[in-house]
């Protein structure tokens, strides 16, 4: 074995360089920032990982391999976070305030519109690109702003760029608090932004609450077939918090598991960030795309809040449509912060919460009717 094999430092090249540098960043950012450090540590550690000279964990047996393999293929780690997810979320303020299903709606453009900027510069008119039709729609998705239904959508459409597109959507979920509030503060007035929306708008009843996650897996499964892996995953964990009997089940969902399965998904997206495959002029587009698909969520979400704000005679803050994309709870807390910026007595935390949540729905069923209409036009 000659000294090249020995030392790491011998076989290191400037991508990988580059890549070690990026995942330094991220760590810098979640820890010294503190930008969501629980994404953002365990993918930039992966990236560090996988990109060590010599290293070998994204071998064939590496750990980030055997990691990839039994978790994102299989699309396991998105489905077991969803019950995590659903566990945590309380979609009481999205049942107080049913009008917020609009701007979850709404904040779903970003995925339409991302796809078919991805067409045109693939398979569409311009050609300047390496991205079919599915690669196209799977790239679109990341405007959902949900890592899990990022990764089960790419993953089931079969497109070669799952792992950028993987890492994409958690990467951006983790940095909203920086590519939010500028968008935010551009479409709106500051007269705007001050407006203070009332408080509860009315208590939801617990037969209600536990109903809702059920009757949702029906609407939605026979909607969206393909949307029901999704959807019930997260229903499931929601009525395992409102059933009032599961409650150790509850919290089990809400730390053991979504704690473990975060810590591995984080390891297993930044393994993914290997140079020779990531530093590429299609994956740098779709990282490009993505902050393209985060902020036409995000316009389009504001821009349907300013129309409810004129409908409503003033009396909704067109902030909490930003909240409209599915970057559960990082948006909610986003819309909070640039409103107390304008108003330090302008709590819109739990309106926010309502269109946050209703999104969440809304990016599941968007991926369902993705994965339902692209082997129909492909």
């Amino acid at each position: 074995m000659n000294e090249g094999q020995l030392l790491g430092v011998l076989a290191l090249t400037w991508q990988a360089a580059v890549m070690l540098a990026i995942g330094g960043l991220l760590v810098y950012l979640g820890i010294a920032r503190q930008v969501e450090p629980v994404l953002l540590v365990p993918i930039g550690v992966g990236i560090i990982l996988a990109n060590m000279p010599l290293g070998e964990v994204t071998h064939a047996h590496g750990f980030l391999s055997v990691l990839r393999k039994a978790g994102i293929d299989t699309e396991l780690f998105p489905l077991l976070i969803f019950i995590g997810v659903g566990a945590m979320i309380d979609f009481g303020s999205l049942l107080e305030r049913p009008y917020t299903i609009l701007l979850g709606a709404a904040a779903q453009f970003g995925i339409f519109g991302t796809f078919f900027l991805a067409y045109l510069l693939g398979d569409g008119a311009l050609r300047l690109f390496d991205f079919s039709f599915k690669d196209a729609a799977s790239i679109g998705i990341i405007g959902s702003a949900d890592g899990p239904t990022s990764i089960y959508v790419s993953t089931a459409l079969g497109s070669k760029y799952a792992p950028a597109i993987v890492v994409a959507a958690y990467s951006y979920m983790a940095l909203v608090p920086i590519i939010q509030p500028p968008i935010m503060r551009a479409l709106t007035t500051r007269e705007e932004r001050r407006l203070v929306m009332p408080g509860r708008a009315g208590k939801v009843s617990r037969r209600t609450r536990i109903l809702f996650p059920v009757v949702t897996i029906l609407v939605v499964g026979l909607i969206a077939p393909k949307a029901t892996p999704l959807i019930g995953t997260l229903m499931f964990g929601n009525l395992l918090r409102e059933s009032g009997v599961l409650e150790r089940l509850s919290q089990a969902a809400q730390n053991e598991l979504a704690n473990i399965v975060t810590i591995l998904l984080g390891l297993t997206v930044g393994g993914m960030m290997v140079a020779a495959e990531f530093l590429q002029p299609e994956t740098l587009m779709i990282f490009v795309m993505g902050i393209v698909a985060f902020a036409v969520g995000t316009a389009a979400g504001v821009i349907f809040g300013k129309i409810m704000y004129l409908v409503s005679g003033k009396r909704v803050n067109p902030l909490i449509g930003a909240a409209g994309i599915s970057a559960f709870p990082m948006s909610a807390r986003v819309v909070q912060k640039v409103g107390l910026e304008a108003n330090p007595y302008n709590h819109l935390l739990m309106h926010a919460a309502g269109a946050n949540t209703a999104g969440q729905i809304a990016s599941v069923v968007a991926g369902g009717a993705v994965l339902v209409l692209v082997p129909l036009f492909a």
